[in-house]
């Protein structure tokens, strides 16, 4: 015997409806429900006396219905999303307001990763052996944080990076000249800056500033919450991976001098990211995005 010569059909409406609820809106204590709770409280409300986990499982599987699952989103606030965006996703191909760059235009991504800890272990990490994983003990002493500044030349795949006691305008300032004291970006005809809008390097003021000291650079900003369009993220990940984790340093000196090194050592065997991310793939993002 089916699920309908059981239960009328609106029952199963009602209970979908049910698992598609937030629970709190219900007052229920609960951030997500999962089957046997939605089994509890379709018998609290009265819509059925008596059903399986499977009959609810194959009611909310036809729907694609999950609510004990969850993701996190960011909803973008800026208004200028697409165009911002656009900006940014040309110059990874070479265009800048619909024509392609000159041989001395160079396009520049740079960020801050901040809070670099100094985690000294109690114990001394351990190396691998035949049958054993490195071991790392857990509690540790804290020996401070530092940031870490750094530009990703976008077609050159060259990386440009300096440790700070702290972010703000005055130590992005100093990355920037680091930089733009060099050849080929000092002789160059523009060279466009990828930021997002961090505090150290935003808005209207972040432009001026530039302007009066930089004459070459071309800010770009990224649009509110689209740090994911820099390419600069992609190093910072590897840096992530290979350098800070296990956290195991015994003074900010070692992580300055750990995280300088590898930096030099990236670069010799560094090539320009694969971006596939396009123009095309942002209509089709920002058209999902609508549909939910």
């Amino acid at each position: 015997m089916d699920d309908q010569a059981l239960f009328p059909p609106q029952i199963i409406v009602e209970v979908k409806a049910l698992a598609c609820e937030l629970p709190y809106h219900a007052k229920i204590p609960l951030s997500r429900f999962s089957i046997s709770e939605i089994k509890q409280e379709v018998i609290e409300r009265g819509l059925v006396a008596k059903i399986s986990n499977a009959t609810l499982w194959r009611w909310l599987n036809e729907d694609a219905i999950r609510p004990w699952r969850h993701r996190s989103w960011i909803f973008s606030r800026d208004p200028n999303f697409v165009q911002k965006a656009n900006r940014t996703l040309d110059l990874y191909e070479g265009i800048w307001e619909g024509k392609p760059l000159k041989p001395d235009d160079f396009v520049i991504s740079a960020d801050e990763k901040t809070s670099i800890q100094a985690r000294s272990r109690i114990h001394e990490t351990e190396g691998v052996s035949p049958n054993k994983p490195m071991k790392i003990e857990a509690e540790y002493k804290r020996g401070g944080a530092l940031a870490y500044l750094a530009a990703w030349d976008v077609n050159r795949a060259k990386i440009f990076g300096r440790c700070e006691t702290k972010t703000g305008i005055a130590p992005f300032n100093r990355l920037v000249s680091q930089v733009m004291s060099q050849e080929p970006y000092s002789s160059a005809r523009r060279v466009f800056w990828i930021m997002d809008n961090g505090s150290s390097h935003r808005g209207s003021t972040c432009i001026e500033r530039f302007r009066n000291n930089w004459p070459k650079i071309i800010p770009v900003h990224l649009p509110i919450h689209a740090s994911w369009l820099n390419q600069i993220e992609i190093y910072f990940s590897v840096i992530q991976r290979k350098v800070l984790t296990p956290n195991d340093f015994r003074s900010l000196n070692e992580v300055k001098e750990r995280l300088l090194v590898f930096q030099d050592r990236y670069e010799k065997i560094a090539k320009p990211f694969e971006w596939k991310f396009t123009r095309k793939d942002l209509v089709n993002l920002m058209s999902k995005i609508s549909e939910n």
